[in-house]
């Protein structure tokens, strides 16, 4: 199975890949960086609309490039205000060529409310490695999450979560389309 998702992120290529492997046996799975079109912290709906852009721009970009794809996976993480608290939360996107669809969400956590408005104008990398005295390279690595589980999360967890959710439709075919 060719399988393409719109990042060069090792730790969301890494989730969708463990997502992809509880179903399916033989999986190609080729990451390509598209754009967003979204800020690089996402807001509220800004989160779902950058995952749907960017799947809508890696069917483009395969397209262009002669690329054929059984599925498309993309994921964009950003901070909600759901329920009157702030929560950092990532979408999954996954299509096929047939429009099916899926989407699903990886465990969100809460942000507190002194520090929300830095995630939105920095960005939760840099929030989190200026709190925890951490170095920047955390969004490619265990994340944020990893650090606020004490390890016992870690950012490409919630991206294979988010994964298996989006994968619901197609894992169980027609009974659940």
């Amino acid at each position: 199975m060719k399988v393409l998702i719109a990042t060069k992120n090792p730790g969301k290529i890494e989730g969708a890949r463990r997502a992809l492997m509880r179903y399916y046996n033989d999986v190609d799975l080729q990451g390509i960086s598209v754009e967003s079109n979204v800020p690089d912290q996402p807001l509220n709906d800004g989160v779902y609309i950058g995952a749907k852009n960017r799947i809508t721009n890696l069917k483009e970009y395969a397209k262009e490039n002669g690329i054929e794809a059984d599925l498309y996976l993309s994921i964009e993480s950003g901070i909600n205000n759901f329920f009157g608290s702030w929560m950092i939360t990532s979408v999954a996107i996954v299509e096929d060529n047939k429009e099916n669809k899926g989407q699903g969400t990886g465990p969100s956590f809460p942000v507190p409310e002194k520090y929300v408005q830095d995630v939105i104008d920095k960005g939760l990398g840099q929030v989190m490695s200026e709190v925890f005295e951490k170095d920047e390279n955390l969004h490619n690595r265990g994340g944020g999450i990893q650090i606020l589980t004490h390890d016992a999360i870690s950012r490409i967890d919630v991206n294979e979560i988010a994964f298996i959710m989006a994968l619901t439709k197609f894992v169980n075919g027609e009974t659940w389309r």
